[in-house]
C-alpha cells in the first residue's frame, strides 16, 4: 500500500510551529514546506516541492524525515533534534559522556530529569535524537537501522 504524503496547508505547519514552541520554546521560522503521511509522520522539504504534482508519482518519503505526532505531542528525528535543538530553551536534557555510547546503541537511559515527555537529549554541542521521560529513565527512540553496533564498546 502506498504511504501517500500530503503538503500541509500554512494553518496546519502554524499549528506544528506553536507545538514546537510549546514543547521546547523554540521559535521555529525557517521557511519549509511540510508534508505528512498517513502515519502521521512528518517530513520538511524545499518550498518548491508544492510544484510537483506528488499524486502523479509513486514515492515513499520526500525531504528529510522531521518527526511524527502522536497524541498531541510531537517526537523529533535525530535530524529534527538537530534543527529544533539549537533554538530550544526548554526540555532538553544534557547528558554526560558516559550515556553517549548506550543512546546510539538504542538503549533507554537511567537518568532521573526535571523535564517531562519528550526531551532533546543533548551531549556538549551534539543534537542526539528524542526520547520520552518516563519515572527515573529516558526511553530511546534511535531506529534500529540507526544504532551504533559495535559490540565491543561499553
Amino acid at each position: 500500500m502506498k504511504d501517500s504524503l500530503r503538503i500541509l496547508p500554512s494553518k496546519e505547519i502554524k499549528f506544528f510551529k506553536k507545538l514546537i514552541k510549546e514543547q521546547w520554546g523554540a521559535d521555529f521560522k525557517d521557511d519549509f514546506a511540510f508534508l505528512m503521511n498517513t502515519k502521521n509522520r512528518i517530513y520538511i522539504a524545499n518550498k518548491d516541492i508544492g510544484k510537483v504534482d506528488l499524486d502523479k508519482l509513486t514515492i515513499n518519503t520526500v525531504g528529510m524525515y522531521f518527526g511524527e505526532y502522536r497524541k498531541e505531542k510531537l517526537r523529533l528525528s535525530i535530524e529534527g533534534s538537530q534543527l529544533i535543538g539549537p533554538l530550544a530553551k526548554k526540555n532538553i536534557v544534557e547528558i554526560p559522556d558516559v550515556f553517549v555510547v548506550p543512546w546510539l546503541k538504542g538503549i533507554d537511559i537511567a537518568l532521573k530529569v526535571k523535564e517531562k515527555d519528550f526531551v532533546i537529549i543533548k551531549n556538549k554541542t551534539d543534537f542526539m535524537g528524542c526520547g520520552k521521560v518516563m519515572e527515573d529513565k529516558i526511553l530511546n527512540f534511535v531506529p534500529k537501522a540507526r544504532r551504533l553496533m559495535i559490540e565491543d564498546l561499553p
